[in-house]
């Protein structure tokens, strides 16, 4: 085994950014999602939208058979480069996963940072795809930002200091009216604003920003598909919705 897996593309930009809290936050998060799913190590894990697999590859030492998916097939192509030497982990798009062998086959689902950034249409087929694939006493353990109240302030100024520092890809921050961001201060599971459609020509879809993402809507949308066994929030857990950054849902099936 290598004894350095090369870093992808987010754990350079997130987890090593040079600001502090950016780190914080995520490595928190990542943190959490281990303590979540750790319960079920040796299971059959997949990471629905696994992005650079750096989550993968953070617990292969209790999920060596895990599967991780992403749209782009140039995004799986450099997992398995990159994580080669993990012999047993595999990747593949969203495309292969509807083979029906797929069908209730895994244990435990994460799907992190991933809902936030669906147009409408792909997050509910999202959403149908997961309660196909868990199986009947799987568990489903979703993360998506809080991009509403108090926290909403503080992103939007560290991601102004961090497109100032010239840090990631801050600098093509989208940015809110007054009356926008009013609304989203305020926000409500029925508050909606407009989101702007951005194309991903590498993928072939369509995609949202973080801007005007509300996880309360969302709340409500899991809901309906799903029993919501865990809500709980991250990093500083204790203070709720008006103190974190993110938020976490651990469901099943009715």
């Amino acid at each position: 085994m290598r004894k350095t897996i090369p870093p992808g593309g987010y754990e350079r930009e997130q987890l090593s950014s040079s600001i502090l809290a950016i780190r914080f936050s995520h490595r928190s998060r990542f943190a959490v999602a281990r303590k979540l799913v750790e319960q079920y190590a040796g299971g059959k894990l997949l990471d629905y939208g696994c992005g650079d697999a750096t989550f993968l590859a953070q617990i292969y030492d209790i999920f060596p058979n895990a599967i991780g998916t992403d749209n782009g097939q140039q995004q799986i192509d450099d997992c398995r480069y990159r994580l080669a030497d993990l012999r047993d982990l595999r990747f593949c798009t969203t495309t292969e996963l509807s083979e029906q062998a797929y069908d209730s086959a895994f244990d435990v689902i994460t799907c992190m940072e991933v809902l936030e950034h669906c147009i409408e249409d792909d997050l509910n087929f999202i959403l149908n795809e997961l309660r196909r694939l868990i199986s009947p006493a799987g568990r489903i353990v979703i993360s998506v930002p809080i991009e509403i109240g108090p926290p909403l302030i503080f992103k939007q100024v560290l991601r102004g200091y961090a497109s100032w520092r010239g840090v990631g890809d801050y600098q093509y921050t989208e940015q809110y009216s007054a009356v926008e961001l009013m609304k989203m201060l305020f926000a409500r599971a029925n508050t909606v604003i407009q989101r702007r459609r951005h194309a991903d020509r590498d993928k072939g879809n369509s995609y949202h920003t973080h801007m005007g993402f509300n996880w309360r809507r969302l709340h409500r949308q899991l809901a309906a598909c799903f029993e919501i066994e865990r809500l709980l929030f991250s990093p500083i857990g204790f203070a709720g919705a008006l103190a974190n950054s993110q938020v976490w849902f651990v469901c099943h099936l009715p």
